[in-house]
């Protein structure tokens, strides 16, 4: 089911803590997401269940998980009240419809856009974030994916965002969201308020700024 949302979806990944949980949506993200996998920024459930608890009316989170089980998947997104989760890593067609059969949304993020050919990648899945590798670089190597108007499926940009190269993508790329981790961090797992705030007003200006069209508004929500 994808979210009845408008305007650019704005992530900040990789969240560990209340304070910057609360502060991103208070300056407008609208999403955070916690990581369960092994990860320099993995959270317990206990610690990202008070957190969701406490997100004000409206707010959406996502469960990011690499290379797990999808029981285990299902039971903490479920238990915790998620809004979605994210899939990373390998993950078998049965294991994903496993998944999407018993969670609201499912969000998969890919290493390159020639993955959005592989249905044992794809099906089942809400949206799409690419690419995996969070370095500027392989985003750029990517970007073109977002002009193709023949995919049905929203796309996030990732990889090396910051506030400063989120407004290059969000003005030329008809994105539908954007999805940010270590460009906002003082260290890792901390977001830094300056950056944070910066990247969210950018992206936002960009999005009300863009030098393209942006055909991929309207999306369905289920």
């Amino acid at each position: 089911m994808r979210f009845n949302t408008e305007g650019l979806f704005i992530k900040v990944s990789g969240v560990t803590n209340e304070e910057d949980a609360l502060f991103a949506i208070g300056l407008g993200a609208s999403a955070v997401g916690f990581e369960f996998g092994p990860t320099p920024r993995k959270i317990s459930s206990a610690a990202a269940y008070d957190i969701v608890r406490r997100l004000p009316n409206g707010a959406l989170s996502v469960g990011v998980f690499r290379n797990e089980m999808p029981q285990r998947i299902v039971e903490i997104v479920n238990t915790l009240g998620l809004s979605a989760v994210q899939i990373e890593g390998a993950i078998t067609k049965s294991s994903l419809a496993y998944v999407s059969e018993r969670v609201n949304t499912v969000i998969r993020m890919l290493a390159t856009g020639q993955e959005l050919r592989n249905d044992d990648l794809i099906e089942g899945v809400d949206y799409f974030v690419l690419p995996e590798t969070d370095d500027f670089d392989a985003l750029v190597d990517c970007l073109d994916v977002f002009q193709d108007t023949s995919l049905r499926t929203p796309l996030m940009a990732s990889g090396g965002l910051n506030p400063s190269n989120v407004v290059e993508v969000v003005q030329n790329y008809p994105v539908w969201g954007v999805d940010v981790r270590r460009g906002v961090e003082s260290e890792v797992g901390v977001k830094d308020p300056v950056l944070l705030g910066e990247f969210i007003a950018n992206a936002r200006w960009a999005y009300d700024n863009a030098y393209v069209q942006r055909p991929r508004t309207g999306w369905p929500t289920s």
